[in-house]
């Protein structure tokens, strides 16, 4: 499988909603050009920055078209797909890739807990059936298993998967995962105060939260440390750093929506459990967004 590289900077885009609960397609798109302008080098729609948990089959669908068909080819588009169940994963697959899906962000089986083996089957099913190009998100906070770096490694090595979104929070981890896989998979961030470390360890980019309302400098971040310049890097790291903190004093995501409403780009609505950030909370994200504001 020769799948599109993935570099630098993907936002894992908020889903817009109007007040009323339906999906904001106008918003949705004004969104993703200003992604675009803006420099970042690939989209993800419905992951679970984008709220996908309580998005309709339908409805994602909707959202990752809205998209495929503002972007225009411009970049590189990964659609989210989670799930636990490998038939009915391959039958949304199936239907993503008849819209002209490529590739899929598709997060480790969650809640039934696999073991290595379970996981590895998984995969290869989900691949054989959609033909799909995978990124695999391994996220063991939420999913309850973690994919471990020797599974990676066979994964890769057969050609199901092509990268990894790596939100294990262990650089131990990460540094196995580079090491054992160096130029058969792509290791993107999962965590977006962790992205050094990734990008030292051999890493190509972040999935990124912040870069829905900072795409600019965040890009610019990652940018100079893929080009070998940790000096300019840490310059740039300074304003953001307490972003990447605050957009996190709630779950993902209530602060970086409420971000984005503040500046403009969507109102603050959510679905439930999701609910808007409290006043504490913008109040801080305020604060921190203070140097970025014109």
């Amino acid at each position: 499988m020769s799948a599109t590289p993935l570099r630098g900077v993907g936002t894992a885009l908020l889903t817009p909603f109007r007040s009323d609960g339906s999906v904001d397609h106008d918003a949705l798109a004004g969104f993703v050009e200003f992604q675009i302008k803006n420099g970042v080098h690939f989209l993800v729609p419905c992951g679970t920055t984008g709220e996908s948990a309580t998005l309709s089959e339908q409805e994602q669908l909707d959202v990752i078209s809205t998209v495929m068909k503002t972007n225009n080819g411009r970049l590189p588009v990964v659609a989210g797909l989670g799930g636990n169940n490998t038939a009915e994963m391959i039958s949304r697959g199936q239907k993503f890739r008849d819209i002209g899906v490529t590739q899929v962000l598709t997060v480790s089986p969650y809640y039934n807990k696999p073991n290595q083996e379970g996981i590895y089957q998984h995969y290869k099913a989900f691949q054989k059936e959609t033909g799909l190009e995978i990124v695999l998100y391994n996220i063991q906070g939420r999913t309850g298993s973690n994919v471990e770096p020797t599974t990676l490694a066979r994964l890769a090595r057969e050609g199901i998967i092509f990268a990894i979104k790596e939100a294990s929070g262990s650089y131990t981890q990460i540094q196995k995962i580079c090491q054992l896989t160096e130029g058969q998979l792509t290791v993107l961030s999962g965590d977006d105060a962790i992205t050094p470390g990734v990008i030292v360890a051999g890493g190509q980019g972040v999935i990124c939260t912040t870069s829905n309302v900072l795409p600019g400098p965040v890009s610019a971040w990652v940018e100079t440390m893929l080009e070998g310049d940790f000096a300019k890097s840490r310059e740039l790291l300074k304003p953001l750093l307490p972003v990447f903190d605050t957009l996190f004093i709630e779950p993902n995501p209530q602060p970086v929506k409420g971000a984005a409403a503040m500046l403009g780009l969507m109102e603050a609505n959510f679905r439930l459990p999701m609910i808007p950030p409290s006043e504490g909370t913008m109040n801080a994200v305020r604060e921190v967004m203070k140097p970025f504001m014109n």
